[in-house]
Parts: structure tokens; C-alpha cells; sequence
């Protein structure tokens, strides 16, 4: 999907996507990837931006693109292959992001840029802390 593909009144809400926690990760094509654990929040506006993932029931964790996320029926569908989730930047869970941390996230899922969240970031000082895991 796009970036921007997505209008601010489509993206999922904060409820939403923490009812998402236990269900199942699905890629584009409908296959299995892992599981939702979480998800990790804007620190400024509170709204969701990332889902916390885990590969496999002993897997590494990492995270997935929370705006263009859709569920149902128990499942989570996002518009990424399974290689590519599954070759994502691990991450520690509980652990905060930085912007440079956000900015890799963005550019490894093909989402960086000028736009959409990569925009939303410019303005913030180097190393700041951008997501938190919500609580």
C-alpha cells in the first residue's frame, strides 16, 4: 500500500489497535507472520504508530506499520510480505524509539520520505524519543 494510502480519520484508533494484542499477524497475501503483542504510540499525540509483533512463539519481536493495519476475526492484516516483517529491525519490547530509530523502521518498510509519519518527524531534535510502547 502507498504511503498515505489512508486518511487520518481511517487510521485505526488507540482502542483499536490495543484490542488487536493476542491476535494473529497476517501479511498482504493472507499468511501467517506472528502474533500482535502490543503496540507503540506517538509520544506527542498519543496516537498508535507501530504494532509490536512477535516472529513465531520463540521468535524476536519487531514492528510493523500500525496506520495501514486493518482486523477482523481475530486476525490483523498489513500490507507488507512475510520476508520482509520478517526481516525487520528486531526490537526489545517496552524499549522507546528515537527518530533515527523511526526513520530506519520507515525506510526499511519502503514508507520514508518527505510524507506521512517521516514528515511528522523533521521537526524533531536528533535522538529525541518519538513511540513508547502504550500502556
Amino acid at each position: 500500500m502507498a504511503e498515505g494510502a489512508n486518511s487520518e480519520a481511517e487510521a485505526p484508533s488507540l482502542e483499536e489497535v490495543l484490542g488487536w494484542s493476542g491476535h494473529r499477524l497476517d501479511d498482504i497475501a493472507g499468511g501467517a507472520v506472528g502474533k500482535v503483542e502490543g503496540a507503540y504510540v506517538d509520544v506527542q499525540t498519543g496516537r498508535p504508530e507501530w504494532l509490536l509483533s512477535r516472529m513465531g512463539r520463540f521468535g524476536h519481536y519487531c514492528l510493523v506499520p500500525a496506520r495501514d493495519a486493518v482486523a477482523g476475526v481475530g486476525r490483523v492484516w498489513t500490507p507488507y510480505t512475510r520476508e520482509q516483517i520478517r526481516k525487520a529491525p528486531r526490537i526489545e519490547p517496552k524499549s522507546e524509539l528515537t527518530k533515527e530509530k523511526e526513520l530506519e523502521l520507515l525506510n526499511f518498510y519502503g514508507i520514508g520520505g518527505e510524507a506521512g509519519r517521516s514528515a511528522e518527524l523533521a521537526d524533531r531534535g536528533g535522538g529525541a524519543t518519538t513511540a513508547r510502547p502504550a500502556a
